[in-house]
């Protein structure tokens, strides 16, 4: 893994050379782990926080180092997902847990990175890329009548790469209004021409479940359809100035029904959402005895139609799909934003400092710097430090949304912060281990708020937020420490993240922004069993510092610990995988959300046939 090429800065560099925390999920990591999603396999990582409404890739928030779930930009393949309307559908991605070859997750500010929005880090999806040709053919099956499978396909065709991979899962749900059916299309293509590589991809994925209290416990039978699509498309040449132009567009359709059947009279309409993001942005990057030099910009465009989020359209506009059914609201918003780095060596002293320059249609000009460094004191510690600022622009729920108990405010203005992080870094052989400590000082944060003399939600921009953490990774792989293949455990790991976040206002309490984990302690192991059988283990402690309105009392609750152990047990031959696995092994009753009780027990079991061609 040391020699994997990454992206934690604007210059591309391998694992060992970062200077930021990178968490990595390996091929080995996902095809081992006891889960069916993605969100599942980003619970792998040390200072992710993932919580879910629905399981199975129904629904999920995800946040890094106490950020919120709009805090963290997704990207597939280096090309940005994330939704303007609202953070809960960034994660409706089109790629099956089949087709990842890994995940990239940076830990901290990205904006110097990646560009606006990733504001506490972000996460990059890598897909499959192999040149053999090939069929991968899985299918699943489980409690509450869970069925899924999934088929991929590599092949080369002249000078062109390609695969594609069809997948479905669908279940009738672990208790009323649970039930989901998922299904998911992918296409990537790659072809090298002389100094020259072209891919494009193309995804789409849609689905429609029950939604039991997802929004509001008061309404347990709400319903929820999504359908979003994908296309990108990348260019990366070599010479003396490397470039890669990327241009992309993503759709999301989104029907929500408060009343999935049976509405009383007093309710009128479902809700109607129509986004489109579309965008291109070039980066250059060259070497000379300076050092390493990387500039470029990108230019997005967003839009919404909606009939609730927005400002009155002048003329209605049909909703796709639905008879009789109009669009009255929308916005669109365009985004800017340039970027230089430098990056220098100086024996063992490693600096890359740099700039983004940012625009958007409806807020100023505003720089965002950074410097990361990093001292090499041996060939198997390195000690790391960054200052970085960061920015997250609001999104259309956060500045448009309206019901009887929230309000948004089309006044908000972006959400800013200064990180520092300071660490060290031991990587050799078998073992990966990291120790940080970071503080984000979060300025005119964005949460959904309730003042004492309020009966509504509101949107505001906080005061100020600072947040202090401290994380610490260990990895070990067993079989390089005893240079043993036969020994008995293949690897394991353990991961601790401390996080303690105060406001400087207190006045008001706080939905999103003061809501995080305090304590995670995360745990796996992989071991054998016998010849080709082995088993995979992962065991979790989670402490939620924040509160919540129980339905039942109408008192203000906190959140319980949470225990939770999964297990895989696999048998493989030779182009066969055979396994039963089980989530929350113990069948514990716990909450990610107040209110959503998570299913207990769930077993499940598959098989998948790797087939070369």
């Amino acid at each position: 893994m040391e020699q994997v090429e990454i992206t934690s800065s604007r210059i591309p560099s391998v694992y060992s050379e970062s200077s930021r925390i990178v968490n990595i999920i390996t091929k080995e990591q996902i095809e081992n782990a006891a889960v069916n999603d993605i969100l599942d396999l980003l619970k792998l990582a040390v200072g992710v926080d993932c919580r879910q409404r629905g399981v199975n890739g129904v629904q999920s928030d995800i946040s890094i180092r106490g950020g919120t779930y709009e805090q963290v930009l997704i990207l597939l393949n280096g090309i940005p997902l994330n939704d303007p309307q609202t953070g809960h559908h960034t994660l409706n991605l089109p790629v099956d847990i089949h087709s990842i070859q890994r995940i990239e997750v940076l830990e901290g500010p990205g904006c110097r990175i990646y560009g606006p929005n990733a504001f506490s880090g972000a996460i990059n999806i890598i897909t499959e890329n192999e040149l053999d040709k090939n069929l991968v053919l899985a299918i699943h099956g489980g409690a509450h009548k869970l069925i899924g499978g999934f088929v991929g396909y590599t092949q080369q065709i002249g000078k062109v790469q390609n695969y594609i991979s069809f997948s479905k899962k669908q279940s009738d749900g672990f208790m009323p209004n649970t039930d989901f059916d998922i299904n998911q299309f992918f296409y990537q293509s790659a072809m090298n021409i002389n100094n020259a590589k072209i891919d494009f991809q193309a995804g789409y994925i849609d689905k429609a479940f029950g939604a039991n209290s997802f929004y509001s416990s008061k309404y347990p039978n709400q319903f929820e359809y999504t359908k979003t699509g994908f296309l990108g498309l990348k260019l990366a040449t070599k010479g003396k100035v490397d470039a890669v132009y990327n241009i992309y567009w993503r759709r999301n359709q989104d029907l929500f029904e408060l009343f999935r059947e049976n509405p009383p009279v007093w309710y009128h309409n479902h809700n109607y959402h129509l986004t489109n993001s579309m965008g291109a942005n070039a980066n250059y990057s060259f070497k000379t005895k300076l050092g390493k030099t990387a500039f470029g910009g990108e230019l997005r465009h967003e839009a919404i139609l909606s009939n609730v989020l927005g400002e009155d359209l002048i003329d209605s506009i049909p909703v796709p799909g639905q008879a009789n059914v109009f669009f009255k609201k929308g916005k669109q918003r365009q985004n800017a934003s340039f970027f230089i780095e430098h990056s220098y060596t100086f024996y063992q002293l490693t600096t890359s400092a740099g700039m983004l320059l940012n625009w958007n249609s409806d807020y100023d000009w505003k720089a965002y710097p950074g410097i990361d460094m990093s001292y090499l004191l041996n060939k198997k510690i390195k000690l790391i430090a960054s200052i970085n600022e960061s920015m997250r622009i609001p999104s259309f729920t956060d500045l448009y949304y309206a019901s009887a108990t929230n309000i948004g405010n089309p006044n908000l203005k972006p959400e800013t912060s200064l990180s520092y992080e300071i660490g060290t870094k031991y990587l050799v052989n078998a073992f990966d281990v990291h120790l940080v400590a970071f503080r984000r000082k979060g300025k005119n944060l964005i949460d959904w708020v309730k003042y004492p003399d309020s009966t509504k939600w509101e949107s505001r921009n906080i005061t100020k937020v600072n947040t202090n953490g401290v994380e610490l990774g260990v990895n070990v792989n067993c079989l390089k420490l005893t240079n043993n293949k036969h020994f008995f455990i293949d690897y394991f790991s353990i991961n601790y993240n401390y996080l303690n976040a105060t406001k400087i206002k207190n006045d008001y309490l706080s939905k999103y922004a003061l809501d995080y984990l305090k304590h995670k302690v995360d745990f796996s192991i992989k071991h054998k069993i016998y010849k080709s059988i082995y088993a995979v283990w992962s065991a979790s402690y989670q402490d939620r510092n924040s509160t919540y309105i129980d339905y039942t009392t109408q008192q203000e609750t906190k959140y319980q610990p949470i225990y939770l152990v999964n297990s895989k047990i696999v048998w493989k031959y030779r182009f066969l995988e055979s396994y039963i696995e089980a989530s929350n092994l113990l069948n514990n009753s716990y909450y990610d959300y107040g209110n959503i009780i998570m299913p207990g027990r769930w077993i499940s079991a598959g098989i998948k046939a790797d087939l070369n061609l």
